[in-house]
């Protein structure tokens, strides 16, 4: 009995604190109601009398902070933080209508909305609370201690979110790849983070600081072109000028290979036991992606060789026997 009394507990706190956005409204808009009845009744001045003495008081330098002025922020501080979250959640989905704008210069503008709003519920906060900005001026040096090492980090990646949103070198939608092997598609550039989506689906946050500390390679920063490079070996016996213009025929013949820029072959190097060559060809769109290319031409190689005589030989090496260590083994 007492884990179903506690059941339902539980499912009516998590009813109330973690329903919807329209249900939050109507708790929010309940609570208003109740702040105003009691304030309306004279409750709130009784309160005020008995919660504003000086036992009920701190004094902290200049500042005199009383129970009521706590009590009274709180409540004044969820009212404008749920105003401010309302306030910028509406206007992000109005600012995301505006299509002409590109994502880098949208995502600065939203940010730019929502720490302007933030900003204005703290000073509204304060003067609620009845605190002058120039009493706090003992703090800053705290403030600053605490800025420098305990929100370095978090700093370092606001600050580093901003420089990546101004000169537009990681946008949102672009094809990134960091000295980590780490490759995907941009989703989105927070205040500490950038979330990559990745070729499996998985989606990564990384710190922004690591786009401006770290070498990045970013696929799609001026154009969308991408090269496919594949190495082919064939057989000495093989006829290789032949073989060079099949290799060129396969990169032709394939829908994707670019044909502003036409591919390239080279031979590259004698091998021990076979002639190395270099193919490379580009494709317009890297985001189609560049393995799948690459198959086809693989493939279309290994059947034009096959209907050509030309073979690609398998690694080889020559053991020499001499007679005296034949003699002695015998």
């Amino acid at each position: 009995m007492p884990e179903d009394e506690a059941k339902e507990k539980k499912t009516f706190w998590r009813m109330i604190l973690g329903g919807t956005r329209r249900r939050k409204r109507w708790l929010m808009a309940l609570l208003l109601a109740t702040v105003l009845t009691l304030g309306l009744m004279g409750y709130l001045k009784l309160a005020e009398e008995i919660l504003s003495s000086e036992d009920f008081t701190l004094t902290i330098g200049s500042v005199k902070l009383s129970l009521y002025k706590i009590l009274k922020g709180g409540v004044a501080l969820v009212f404008l933080l749920w105003a401010a979250s309302e306030v910028s959640e509406t206007g992000e989905k109005y600012l995301r209508r505006l299509k002409h704008l590109r994502a880098s210069n949208l995502a600065l503008i939203v940010k730019a909305f929502q720490i302007a709003v933030y900003f204005i519920a703290f000073l509204l906060a304060l003067d609620i609370l009845g605190i002058n900005l120039t009493s706090l001026a003992f703090l800053s040096g705290a403030i600053g201690i605490g800025i420098g090492f305990g929100l370095q980090k978090i700093t370092s990646n606001f600050i580093s979110g901003l420089i990546l949103l101004f000169e537009k070198s990681v946008e949102e939608g672009d094809l990134i790849e960091l000295t980590d092997g780490t490759m995907g598609f941009v989703r989105q550039t927070g205040a500490r983070f950038t979330r990559i989506e990745t070729f499996d689906s998985k989606e990564i946050m990384i710190p922004n600081e690591d786009f401006i500390t770290s070498r990045v390679t970013n696929w799609t920063f001026s154009h969308n072109k991408g090269r496919v490079d594949i190495y082919v070996s064939v057989a000495y016996d093989s006829d290789s000028d032949k073989a060079h213009a099949l290799i060129l025929q396969a990169a032709r013949e394939h829908p994707r290979c670019s044909r502003v820029t036409p591919p390239q072959c080279y031979l590259l190097e004698f091998g021990e036991s076979a002639l190395k060559f270099l193919l490379y060809f580009w494709v317009d769109d890297v985001i189609e992606g560049r393995y799948e290319p690459q198959s086809d031409v693989m493939r279309s190689i290994l059947k034009k060789f096959k209907e050509n005589d030309i073979t690609i030989p398998y690694p080889r090496r020559d053991v020499h026997v001499h007679n005296a260590v034949v003699e002695a083994a015998l």
